[in-house]
């Protein structure tokens, strides 16, 4: 069974920094790609960034220069380093993984990942 736990979330200031981590467990992990997305109330879900098992990443613009992922496949654990915090950034902000990379290197796009964790409260204050 499939498990994806992140923490890390909570309140911070504009200019702030978080520092989101998932944990991945009955998954092999360093096989596959990552990849962590946000969902606003009212919008739609987004990827903020991804990373492939050979550490290559890749971020939307939005995001691009302030947040930074990374991966320590020793210990099954996703992350993601927030900085710069805007007040746009407030989301609950969720991992995820695929069932199989499928030929690509990472992905933003939700519909490549089948499993996800509960998600982490992201809320950013002007």
């Amino acid at each position: 069974q499939v498990q994806l736990v992140e923490s890390g979330g909570g309140s911070v200031q504009a200019g702030g920094s978080l520092r989101l981590s998932c944990i991945a467990s009955g998954y092999t992990f360093s096989s596959n790609y990552m990849g962590w997305f946000r969902q606003a109330p009212g919008k739609e879900r987004e990827g903020v960034a991804t990373i492939s098992t050979g550490g290559s990443t890749y971020y939307p613009a939005s995001v691009k220069g302030r947040f930074t992922i990374s991966r320590d496949n020793a210990k099954n654990t996703l992350y993601l380093q927030m900085n710069s915090l805007k007040p746009e950034d407030t989301a609950t902000y969720y991992c995820a993984a695929p069932l199989g990379s499928r030929g690509l290197t990472y992905s933003t796009r939700p519909d490549r990942y089948n499993y996800w964790g509960q998600g982490t409260q992201v809320t950013v204050s002007s």
